[in-house]
């Protein structure tokens, strides 16, 4: 079996050293030792200073909005994971779908500022697969209007543009930690922003709204990450760059295999933009084969391809009904949609792996 993806592993004895002091101070939650060191050690990495470590990217995203103190209409788009778009309505604020990019997959700037409206409150674009929004573009548009930015970059860590990480575009960000993401911590996420009130508001808001021993400022959740998942981010922090590295060949091996290949769009890369090569997105367009059809030709051979992002979040079942939940009004990111087919993509990936998943696509 050839999964979709695999997560990475620090050495086994590496992660036991990591932890091996847990057992003495018994501190395994609540912002502790470890808790503290990968947050310095992510300041270090990602060149940003106002960041707040959360228990999954989800819960940084749904944060980050109330920090923001978000009310009314935020322009996002529907090619994303479901946590985008629920984050947005459980904060009781309104998604407004803007279209993608045909090459990124990423929120096309074109099409905002016919969004904007006096209800407008936010922009929350995504990084998809690694590529990067048009930061400059919709930064220009926010400033313009006076509107934030907050990017949903739970596919970026990892990824800079000119020496620039992803954490430093915006407003403010959110990185996800998942275990099936280029860098993880088990379950874990990653709020940053940009002044240290938002900072202070960010970290209340993970730990029930409490300030202090005596002072509960805002209604908060519980989105404190633990000791053990910031122990597996230390380790999985120092081998980042291999395993990007390691990514890196396996993409370039599928690009020389499939790249100028009929009925088949990959995404260019991206000018000044250093990958995390975290996807391998194949859009089947025209191929003598439909999307599903080669799915299924895969899974017959034991590999598990993903429809990813299928469906739109605005054709969710849940959203039935409701005003601007039509895929039709994003028709690119309907194409996409459609056609589009991540396949397997991992830093031990082998290359005759590579080979066999091509080789039943193309013959």
């Amino acid at each position: 079996m050839i999964n979709v993806t695999r997560s990475s592993m620090p050495p086994f004895e590496e992660y036991c050293e990591e932890i091996r002091g847990l057992w003495d101070s018994r501190w395994l939650t609540n912002m502790g030792e470890k808790h503290q060191k990968l947050e310095q050690a992510l300041r270090d990495y990602l060149g940003c200073g106002s960041l707040a470590l959360h228990t999954n990217g989800h819960l940084a995203l749904e944060n980050l909005l109330e920090a923001f103190e978000l009310k009314g209409e935020i322009i996002t788009t529907p090619f994303t994971f479901a946590s985008t778009t629920h984050a947005i309505t459980r904060c009781g604020c309104t998604p407004v779908f803007g279209d993608i990019d045909p090459e990124s997959f990423t929120l096309d700037p074109r099409g905002i500022e016919e969004k904007i409206t006096e209800k407008t409150a936010a922009i929350l674009p995504v990084h998809v697969y690694g590529n990067l929004c048009d930061v400059d573009a919709i930064a220009a548009i926010g400033e313009k209007y006076h509107i934030p930015v907050i990017y949903d970059a739970a596919h970026a860590f990892g990824v800079f543009r000119r020496g620039v990480s992803a954490a430093s575009f915006g407003d403010a960000a959110m990185f996800s930690f998942h275990a099936t993401k280029v860098f993880h911590s088990i379950e874990g996420g990653l709020a940053v922003c940009r002044d240290e009130e938002t900072l202070r508001r960010l970290n209340d808001l993970k730990n029930f709204g409490i300030h202090g021993p005596e002072e509960v400022p805002y209604v908060g959740g519980n989105a404190k990450m633990n000791e053990f998942c910031a122990a597996m981010g230390l380790c999985n922090l120092r081998h980042l760059e291999q395993e990007i590295e390691k990514r890196r060949h396996v993409v370039e091996h599928y690009r020389a295999r499939l790249e100028g290949v009929p009925g088949l769009q990959l995404n260019p890369v991206q000018e000044g933009v250093r990958s995390n090569n975290a996807y391998f997105p194949v859009v089947f367009d025209g191929f003598r084969m439909t999307r599903d059809e080669v799915f299924a030709r895969l899974a017959e051979q034991k590999i598990n391809a993903r429809k990813y992002f299928y469906p739109l979040t605005n054709s969710f079942a849940c959203y039935a009904g409701k005003p601007g939940f039509d895929p039709a009004d994003t028709p690119v990111a309907a194409h996409v949609a459609d056609r589009v087919l991540t396949l397997p993509l991992y830093a031990d990936l082998a290359g005759e792996d590579v080979d066999r998943i091509c080789d039943i696509i193309l013959k």
